[in-house]
């Protein structure tokens, strides 16, 4: 090995950059802690450890007791770049230091277990999706949501037994461009785009609004910050222009705050605007059968809340009743029905659907991890027992 690969290898090896990631890692998770006030803790998490550079300010928690102004801190690794240091770090150092015998055995079980465990964090932050369903008891539905995104559904309602729907992500809303809807012959040419607004009633004094069709011509929009608490939704909204074959239709306001969809027709073909949590359609449905909101009696402390599902796939023959409960979801097409929620007196269930292809990974890390360290401590019990037995025979 020449000087500077001998160098590079050091370093990469070295405990002291173990301990370095480890430190920056103890900052992020102060930093993301804190920081959850300001951003919530999906926002955190997305900024400071799903990340792979840090370009934000101080937690305002640190800065407003001191009447000091949040600017941007210098570049700042996130966890996703510590986490893969650390990991090649972990790899480095386990082929520099570990003999290949067996007495190392339990040391590379461990090791393989850890980086294992990094593999699938890594997976999880990139592939992972959070959606949720929600059903009324008596329910079908074929559909689950994003809790944080939005989308602009335009509806082809012409056929009475079947919608057409296109729909736009509010990411190339935020474009504020012309966006073709293929299939169709509409444009949808996007005039101002909110993330989060407030909407009310327009007053003597406001600014002609841009819209000129539907009921955003009598409503006031005014931008506002984005959603930052846990249980707190951005409020999006966004003036369009449909224009079909060269005819515009008008400016339209969509927004999630409002609540029956606004329709024009082009051709003989009606078209509903409306804008929405962001919709992903399932090959198969879910019905809501019974729903169960328990709890210890004499008191409202929760005790058991419980789904009484019917999952029907056509494709897959499949039609059998499955009971979600809390921590015993229901898995299925790659997915995880997670009882999270309810609502409209006991009539609403909500359920959380997880997609992530590295959810086995950490049962097998801490699987190799805890069958390394038995191995391990295994191997140097039964060396120090041999010991003894040696020290016991050379003394008689």
């Amino acid at each position: 090995m020449n000087r500077p690969t001998s160098y590079v290898w050091g370093v990469l090896s070295s405990l002291k950059l173990t301990i370095a990631c480890l430190a920056i890692l103890m900052v992020l998770v102060i930093g993301c802690t804190l920081d959850q006030i300001d951003l919530g803790t999906w926002g955190s998490v997305e900024v400071y450890m799903r990340s792979w550079v840090v370009w934000r300010p101080l937690p305002g928690v640190l800065l407003r007791p001191f009447g000091l102004t949040p600017r941007p801190l210098p570049l700042f690794p996130g966890g996703a770049l510590v986490g893969l240091v650390l990991m090649v770090n972990l790899v480095a150092a386990q082929l520099k230091r570990l003999e290949l015998s067996w007495k190392k055995s339990g040391l590379w079980i461990v090791h393989a277990g850890l980086i294992l465990l990094f593999i699938g964090e890594f997976i999880t932050g990139v592939y992972q999706v959070d959606t949720r369903l929600a059903v009324e008891v008596g329910q079908t539905v074929n559909f689950v949501e994003s809790p944080r995104e939005n989308e602009l559904a335009v509806t082809d309602v012409t056929d009475a037994k079947t919608d057409e729907v296109y729909s736009v992500p509010e990411g190339l809303l935020a474009r504020q461009d012309r966006i073709p809807l293929p299939g169709t012959p509409i444009v949808i040419d996007v005039k101002r785009f909110f993330r989060n607004a407030q909407l009310g009633t327009r007053r003597p004094g406001d600014p002609p609004s841009p819209a000129t069709m539907g009921v955003g011509a009598g409503v006031a929009v005014r931008e506002a910050p984005p959603a930052a608490g846990d249980d707190e939704t951005n409020q999006t909204s966004a003036f369009i222009e449909p224009v079909a074959d060269g005819k515009s239709y008008g400016t339209w306001l969509v927004s999630t705050v409002l609540g029956a969809p606004q329709s024009f027709t082009h051709e003989g073909r009606t078209y509903q605007l409306a804008m929405r949590p962001r919709r992903w359609y399932l090959p198969y449905t879910v019905t809501l059968k019974q729903f169960r909101h328990d709890v210890y009696e004499g008191t409202q402390i929760p005790k058991n809340f419980s789904s009484l599902v019917q999952l029907k796939d056509p494709k897959r023959n499949e039609d059998r009743e499955v009971l979600i409960y809390m921590n015993q979801p229901l898995r299925y097409d790659g997915k995880a029905f997670y009882q999270a929620s309810f609502g409209k007196g006991d009539r609403l269930s909500i359920l959380q659907v997880v997609q992530n292809p590295g959810w086995l990974l950490p049962y097998i890390s801490c699987v190799l991890v805890g069958l390394g360290l038995m191995v391990h401590f295994g191997i140097s019990l039964r060396r120090s027992l041999r010991r003894r037995v040696d020290v016991v025979e050379a003394t008689t």
